[in-house]
């Protein structure tokens, strides 16, 4: 699914800068950067191995964990949150943190709101790290989020926190997900040039809100945006 075809775009101004909606197609549960993401057979993971293929294909690469040179999957050590499961990467890293088999250096799916960057939105400017408001039409709720992960073009994905913090039951990646076009993404393009990483929600809400960030999604007369309906 190409987003450009499905999506309504609508331009906007914040104080930091420029921005664009796009009305997602629907919404599925991305849970890569998590500890528990991906593990071997036997071990109750957040996620099925296919998943972690780019466009959920087995003949595609593994983009979702972290490979050795021998192309085997990099397992946590005993000082890991999830001994023995594998290495689950994100897009987004936290460039004070250069070790690339440190879990704790991808933005954690299960405590961050986050988006999957798609096609369009990376036409348009956007970097991983950058800065989101997301709205959901049926829960009536927004949350701050960023850019957290690539490899869905259509970029209808998000975290598993981010669905949660909307307010879904969710519990995993492997069955739940947003069907209808329910979900609203506002982009900051070039908000986060400093790479800021966030270890909690909280962070990243006060790092938005500090920015002046917006997540009303509320049309005034004259002004741009997406009505909550």
């Amino acid at each position: 699914m190409v987003l450009g075809l499905t999506a309504s775009i609508v331009e906007g101004q914040a104080k930091s800068g420029p921005s664009f909606e796009i009305l997602t197609h629907r919404m599925d549960v991305d849970v890569d950067g998590a500890p528990n993401a991906y593990g071997p057979k036997g071990m109750p993971a957040l996620d099925n191995e296919l998943d972690a293929h780019y466009l959920e294909r087995e003949d595609q690469p593994i983009v979702g964990y972290l490979l050795d040179e021998k192309q085997q999957p990099v397992v946590q050590g005993p000082n890991d949150p999830y001994p023995g499961y594998y290495i689950s990467q994100t897009a987004y890293t936290d460039v004070a943190n250069e070790n690339e088999r440190d879990v704790r250096s991808y933005v954690d799916a299960t405590k961050i709101n986050y988006v999957v960057r798609g096609d369009e939105a990376e036409k348009r400017g956007v970097q991983v790290g950058d800065f989101v408001a997301v709205y959901s039409k049926k829960k009536h709720k927004a949350v701050f989020a960023i850019v957290g992960d690539t490899g869905n073009p259509s970029g209808d994905e998000g975290s598993l926190h981010l669905l949660q913090d909307l307010g879904y039951p969710f519990k995993n990646g492997i069955d739940d997900s947003v069907t209808r076009r329910d979900i609203v993404i506002r982009f900051y393009p070039g908000s986060n040039p400093k790479h800021l990483f966030f270890f909690t929600q909280a962070a990243l809400d006060e790092a938005a809100a500090g920015l002046g960030l917006s997540k009303e999604f509320g049309v005034k007369p004259g002004k741009a945006g997406v009505h909550p309906k």
